[in-house]
């Protein structure tokens, strides 16, 4: 009778313990990361490159804080329109990233002078799996989307950045699943 009841027990505390191993990897397995390379910034002048960084970061940041998504950062700046494709295999492999995404910030230029800038923008992104394939992308314009006129340039590069994550989100939604390119 002893026998039966301690291989019960052990038995039922390996089935515990199996099942609890099991939920956490399922819970793991959900959690996505994705790599954030630097805005490539239009016009290339020095002096906007790093206030457009921060606002984008923090947009960034702030649209990944309630989901189950993790955001990685490169301190890296790759060309939004000639992208190598084992560029961005090797960053998803060194950090361990399920996705890559290569953004692009681009002001409006309004008056005649050289430097005199609108504080409307437009963010681009395009999504990359960790083969380097492109999956999808997106882009917001500030002023047509909105009709933005006021406010701040940050304001409007947080609001650019949040509705093309969006745009990217939606035509995820529209692909199949079956690829496995879920966020």
């Amino acid at each position: 009778m002893r026998k039966i009841i301690f291989f019960t027990a052990v038995s039922t505390f390996l089935l515990v313990g199996a099942i609890s191993v099991k939920a956490q990897k399922n819970a793991d397995n959900k959690t996505k990361k994705i790599l954030y390379f630097n805005p490539e910034v239009e016009p290339d002048i020095d002096e906007i490159k790093e206030p457009t960084n921060h606002a984008f970061f923090s947009a960034v940041s702030d649209n990944f804080s309630g989901r189950r998504d993790k955001m990685l950062r490169a301190e890296v700046q790759i060309p939004f329109d000639s992208i190598e494709k084992q560029t961005i295999t090797d960053y998803c492999v060194n950090n361990d990233a399920d996705f890559a995404i290569v953004p692009k910030v681009r002001y409006f230029k309004v008056g005649i002078g050289k430097y005199v800038f609108s504080n409307q923008v437009v963010v681009s992104m395009k999504l990359f799996d960790a083969e380097g394939n492109l999956v999808t992308e997106s882009d917001y314009d500030t002023y047509r989307k909105n009709m933005r006129l006021l406010g701040s340039t940050e304001n409007s590069i947080k609001i650019g950045t949040d509705g093309a994550i969006k745009g990217i989100l939606k035509k995820l939604r529209k692909l199949k699943p079956s690829a496995g390119t879920e966020l």
